[in-house]
């Protein structure tokens, strides 16, 4: 199942990609959201390979993803491949500069299932694909506006 989003930034693309890849802050908004975040690499700086083991509850139940960071072009794409027990799925952070000081952003993410349970959920989800997909694209309007406001600071 495959859920893609786009916005437009009033900010330059160096910018976008750097407040982008800053990943210790994702790892304190995951923490405060309740996830247990760990970091399974020892670099600072941004790099391929770069891997992370979240747990967090979701829908009544512990899930621990493993995420790892296998393409990185600043300033134009991140690619992340993550697994789960019963998921595995690739994230992608594309931008684009559209004129010096306005970036397109685009996010998408794929999820494919591991075993038959999980596929009859994600075919029961594509029943709700609409919905889901306007929740998507709301959640990324708003990281889209707060990554901007981070930006123009």
């Amino acid at each position: 199942m495959k859920f893609s989003a786009k916005e437009d930034l009033e900010a330059p693309i160096a910018q976008v990609f750097r407040n982008l890849s800053d990943f210790g802050a994702y790892e304190r908004a995951a923490m405060r959201l309740g996830a247990d975040v760990t970091k399974t690499h020892t670099d600072e700086a941004p790099r391929v390979g770069m891997t992370w083991k979240v747990r967090a509850e979701m829908r009544g139940k512990m899930r621990i993803i493993d995420l790892e960071l296998v393409r990185y072009e600043a300033p134009h794409l991140m690619f992340y491949d993550l697994q789960s027990a019963n998921l595995r799925g690739v994230f992608e952070v594309e931008l684009v500069a559209m004129s010096k000081g306005r970036t397109r952003m685009r996010m998408s993410i794929d999820v494919r299932p591991k075993n038959l349970p999980t596929r009859l959920l994600l075919q029961s989800a594509k029943l709700a694909r609409n919905t889901l997909n306007r929740r998507y694209k709301s959640r990324i309007r708003s990281f889209a506006r707060d990554l901007e406001a981070r930006c123009n600071r």
